[in-house]
């Protein structure tokens, strides 16, 4: 059973998410078209909202199960948007967790083989940089499926990154088969002996 689904562009009718069931405790913020979201399906899992740091392209939470403290963020990274603006948000989401774990889940569009993709552009050799100025370890291991499949080809360019506190905890990340309909594969992986997944996928 998925505890949290980390989510970006996820099924939307104007500005509301769609599609997910009601049971589900949906996080998103933002009055706009929302292209980041997270999915709580563990009501023994206590969430908060981090308003301050969430928009609709950024959703972070505070997570707590028994006496670990984690911080779960999902984010959606426009490739037309400049690259700064997103480290920007991750620098905050670190400086916010002071002590905590932080797992931060990513479309981010950028492509590097730091993340087992088959090139390094521009802008992922920026992100790829940045991650490790900031001491964030890249959790994606490298799998015969990759994130991102189309007629067009088949990359990586989503990842998931944890900070030193969290790294323990996050037990190992594999890239599913598991039928997403969407271009975007789900990555599953594992943290407080529960499985949990996240995907980039656009849920038609």
């Amino acid at each position: 059973m998925t505890d949290i689904l980390c989510i970006q562009e996820p099924n939307a009718i104007g500005n509301t998410s769609v599609g997910l069931p009601q049971y589900y405790k949906v996080f998103a913020s933002g009055e706009g078209r929302k292209r980041a979201a997270i999915v709580i399906n563990n009501r023994q899992i206590d969430t908060l909202l981090i308003n301050q740091l969430s928009d609709e392209e950024a959703v972070v939470l505070e997570t707590k199960d028994e006496n670990t403290r984690i911080i779960m963020a999902s984010f959606y990274f426009d490739i037309n948007r400049p690259l700064d603006t997103d480290m920007q948000k991750i620098q905050a989401t670190l400086a916010h967790a002071k002590g905590a774990g932080v797992i931060i889940a990513t479309g981010s569009n950028y492509r590097s083989t730091s993340w087992h993709d088959v090139i390094t552009n521009k802008t992922g050799k920026l992100l790829e940089e940045f991650l490790m100025s900031k001491q964030l370890h890249i959790i994606n291991e490298e799998r015969c499926y990759t994130t991102f499949r189309s007629s067009r080809g088949a990359t990586n360019i989503d990842l998931t990154v944890t900070n030193n506190e969290a790294l323990d905890i996050v037990r190992e990340c594999v890239i599913s088969d598991q039928e997403s309909c969407s271009v975007h594969s789900i990555l599953k992986y594992v943290f407080w002996n529960v499985t949990s997944r996240w995907t980039g996928a656009n849920k038609e």
